[in-house]
């Protein structure tokens, strides 16, 4: 089977700065790729190479085994690679169904917006993700952050992506937020797509992860197959493996 995303190797540097260095991993279809570490491992320069934003310096970048140097994020987009960032890329004051489309909207023969399409189209995809939206004419600005989360999963899914980014998606939620937008990642998992999973909470990770990429300082401290590694051993790995055991041995020298 050909994976989606192959990465081997890449690297990118911003002049002295080395960005990410050797990194290796796949991305499935019917899968997801967590890519986990803190601030500064590298997550966003590897997502944005993916997306079309950089271009690599080193290593190799194959899509459906096709080596490629994507120049924008329309070129990956049109090879159905879609990226939700952080900020979602919404206007608050704007409805949910012209949030969905922004920018494709459907219109009538006359060049005019199809507001009532563009609704039931909107209504059907949200519901085809299992998301019931009491009305898509409210800005999209009144949802919760889960919700704004949820839409543009389901935007991503209904014009057809076949790679789906998530950039941390659960950051800046609370518990019962993150646990409804692991759901809907699970749902575009189980419909096929290959996902990325942007965190650097393992606990959200897991639930959902096929595999999983740790970064730090642009490199990679592993790469693991769910059946390798248990939640326990992840978040030690995060947490810095043989530092934390290290410091655990000395803090049971203490206590003694």
């Amino acid at each position: 089977m050909t994976s989606l995303i192959e990465t081997e190797n890449i690297g990118k540097t911003y002049g002295s700065v080395i960005a990410l260095s050797e990194v290796s991993t796949v991305v499935n279809a019917g899968e997801v790729t967590c890519v986990l570490g803190d601030n500064g491992a590298g997550k966003s320069t590897l997502i944005k190479i993916l997306a079309g934003v950089h271009q690599h310096d080193q290593g190799s970048f194959r899509v459906e085994g096709e080596e490629i140097r994507f120049s924008s994020p329309r070129e990956a987009l049109d090879r159905g690679i879609a990226t939700v960032y952080q900020d979602l890329a919404v206007v608050p004051l704007m409805s949910v169904w012209r949030n969905f489309f922004l920018g494709s909207e459907p219109t009538t023969k006359l060049g005019f917006l199809d507001r009532k399409k563009g609704k039931e189209i909107t209504k059907k995809a949200l519901s085809d993700m299992g998301i019931d939206l009491r009305d898509v004419e409210q800005p999209v600005g009144t949802l919760s952050g889960g919700e704004r989360q949820c839409v543009a999963i389901a935007r991503a899914v209904h014009f057809g992506a076949k790679v789906l980014i998530l950039d941390e998606p659960t950051a800046a939620l609370g518990v019962k937020q993150a646990g409804v937008v692991l759901k809907y990642v699970a749902q575009a998992r189980d419909r096929g797509l290959g996902v990325v999973l942007i965190t650097h909470n393992p606990h959200h990770a897991y639930p959902v992860g096929n595999r999983f990429l740790l970064l730090k300082r642009g490199r990679a401290l592993g790469s693991y197959e769910k059946s390798e590694i248990d939640i326990n051993e992840l978040t030690k790995q995060m947490a810095g493996g043989a530092e934390l055991e290290a410091l655990e041995h000395e803090l049971r020298g203490v206590e003694a």
